[in-house]
């Protein structure tokens, strides 16, 4: 049985329906007619034998079917791009230093730089995991030629180019007890963390009594604080698996979102290339 073919620009005009909500937007990405757009989803829907969106007046949800399409899109997409780089980009040797939080470190960058060996394996690549503000000195040092960066306050002047953004949450152990303490036990990282920040705040707005009880400048120090069940701690949604789950309790306050930033120190073949892998990593968890 001959399997149909998925072709690269209709799953371009499938990933930007899906992030746009709706035809009309991703028309104007795409730059096409919504009409055409229309036709395409259409054609691949008969293709596929399967519902992609929920069509609703102002807008177009995911199906279930969707969303697994969307998944298997982005990264058909972007293997696309990186097999043609591979063969027609320019090639490059040197090095670039990039500076990251730990989160960041162990939960985006493994694939970035996977791939970007690929595509540039003359390249070498120096990663320092530290905080925001260690890294952005480095930066201005001229020890490294980018870093990602907390953005705290979206109305905030901040330097760089936003790349992610995502929820904090309050997370725990599975079956934790912790969150029901009085004072509210909480770990987190050192005076000048975003997080940080955001979660004191969070708390203090809404009067609710709390106690640091752990400290750790790293997520996994954090995390093992919570698996003890010694603490509760703020955490990116993402980044909440088992043994922890995120806690919902009327008791415990919102603490909003934060974002990532790419702030760059100059623009060049091979910092514009690393950046460019950067930045196609976060787009593809959105």
């Amino acid at each position: 049985m001959n399997m149909p073919l998925l072709d690269n620009d209709v799953l371009r005009t499938f990933v930007a329906i899906s992030e746009c909500g709706t035809f009309t937007d991703a028309a104007k990405v795409v730059h096409r007619t919504p009409s055409a757009l229309s036709m395409q989803i259409k054609q691949l829907e008969q293709k596929l034998g399967k519902s992609l969106f929920i069509r609703e007046p102002r807008q177009v949800t995911l199906t279930t079917e969707g969303e697994v399409l969307l998944d298997y899109s982005r990264r058909l997409l972007r293997l696309n791009q990186e097999a043609v780089q591979h063969f027609i980009a320019p090639s490059l040797e040197g090095k670039v230093g990039i500076g990251t939080s730990d989160d960041v470190g162990t939960r985006i960058l493994p694939e970035v730089l996977a791939q970007f060996a690929r595509s540039y394996p003359a390249v070498l690549v120096d990663v320092v995991v530290g905080s925001s503000k260690q890294n952005l000195a480095r930066l201005d040092s001229g020890d490294l030629d980018m870093v990602l960066v907390t953005v705290v306050n979206k109305g905030r002047e901040n330097r760089g180019e936003v790349v992610h953004d995502e929820p904090l949450v309050w997370a725990g152990r599975e079956g934790s007890s912790a969150f029901l303490r009085t004072p509210l036990p909480i770990a987190m990282a050192h005076e000048g963390c975003a997080w940080r920040e955001m979660t004191l705040s969070a708390l203090d707005r809404a009067g609710k009594p709390y106690r640091i009880a752990y400290t750790c400048e790293h997520c996994s120090g954090q995390e093992a604080a919570m698996v003890a069940d010694l603490a509760v701690a703020a955490f990116p949604k993402s980044l909440v698996r088992p043994p922890l789950k995120q806690i919902v309790s009327d008791d415990l306050p919102e603490i909003g979102s934060y974002q990532l930033a790419l702030v760059r120190r100059g623009s060049n073949p091979l910092n514009d290339a690393l950046a460019g892998h950067v930045k196609g990593a976060f787009q593809s968890l959105r």
